[in-house]
């Protein structure tokens, strides 16, 4: 039996114009790169230096008069930190995870066209986006009606959904051969088990872009959490413990910049460097995971009208 050699493909072979066209794209995209890590350097860079060299030289690539001071000082009550992360990242999971259901499920129903409703619903969604109640009646209605102040849920709940997720979310949902809903209606499928058998997977670059803006959303957010939790929970959420932290060292600076106290021993620039760096540096690590479905599910629910 005679074997048949397999030809490989032949590469294409390029033009200098090509090589020169790709050496210009690289050397962009390293510049931009480089310009983009350049800020988060320097922040570690700064946290890991002293407040006097901070004061007296300024920020750089490299720590000067390397210390953990800044580190030692977020750290300084261990069990206060632990808490906040643990609260953060089980609101930022299960935020995420049940944010996403709900606007998956919402975004398809609006784009059914055997949905009756739907160009209404999606009225009253769009017309929030432009107009909203405003803090006081939000307030009076979240804290004194539904009795959630102090709890976890009134900062849980109001991050779940947000109008532009939902209008994305609808628009992606466009895309999806309504081929497919009607050949599931036709084997007997109930709604629910279509929406969880046959759209769901296709919705996988919008889930993981949407899921990526809720558990950012989840990860940054203090202000709701200054407004109904204030001090009436142990553990509060990760960038409200920052901020207090940030504020009490500032408040410090303060209280004894009239006495024979040196304010450069103090950490305020460093503190604030640090408390980036521990907030910023879990979450980062999730964009990896993610990046793939980004761009495509970003795109086609902003080009889909």
């Amino acid at each position: 039996m005679s074997l048949v050699a397999v030809k490989r493909p032949r590469k294409v072979r390029l033009d200098k114009s090509d090589y020169v066209l790709r050496g210009i794209s690289y050397v962009t995209v390293t510049l931009f790169t480089v310009f983009c890590a350049l800020p988060f350097i320097m922040i570690v860079s700064a946290s890991l230096s002293s407040e006097g060299a901070i004061m007296r030289e300024g920020f750089g690539l490299l720590p000067k008069e390397f210390t953990l001071d800044a580190y030692e000082y977020i750290f300084r009550a261990p069990r206060q930190i632990i808490g906040s992360y643990v609260v953060t990242i089980v609101m930022t999971v299960c935020g995420t995870a049940l944010g996403l259901f709900i606007i998956a499920m919402t975004g398809y129903a609006l784009q059914r066209r055997d949905f009756p409703f739907r160009n209404w619903i999606s009225f009253f969604v769009y017309f929030t986006t432009l107009f909203s109640a405003g803090l006081a009646p939000t307030y009076l209605w979240v804290a004194r009606d539904l009795g959630l102040k102090g709890s976890y849920l009134a900062v849980f709940l109001q991050l779940l959904m947000t109008p532009w997720l939902i209008i994305l979310m609808k628009n992606f949902a466009r895309s999806m051969p309504y081929e497919i809903i009607e050949s599931g209606k036709v084997d007997g499928a109930g709604d629910f088990r279509i929406f969880l058998q046959l759209a769901l997977p296709m919705m996988k670059p919008a889930l993981a872009t949407l899921g990526l803006f809720l558990a950012l959303g989840y990860w940054n957010e203090w202000y709701l959490s200054s407004l109904y939790l204030g001090s009436t929970v142990e553990f509060k959420p990760l960038q409200y413990h920052l901020y207090n932290i940030i504020n009490t060292a500032n408040a410090l600076r303060t209280s004894v910049a009239g006495s024979n106290v040196s304010i450069t021993e103090l950490p305020s620039n460093t503190l604030k460097m640090a408390s980036a760096v521990v907030a910023t540096g879990p979450i980062v690590l999730l964009y990896p995971f993610v990046q793939k479905y980004f761009v495509s599910g970003i795109t086609v629910g902003a080009v889909k009208g």
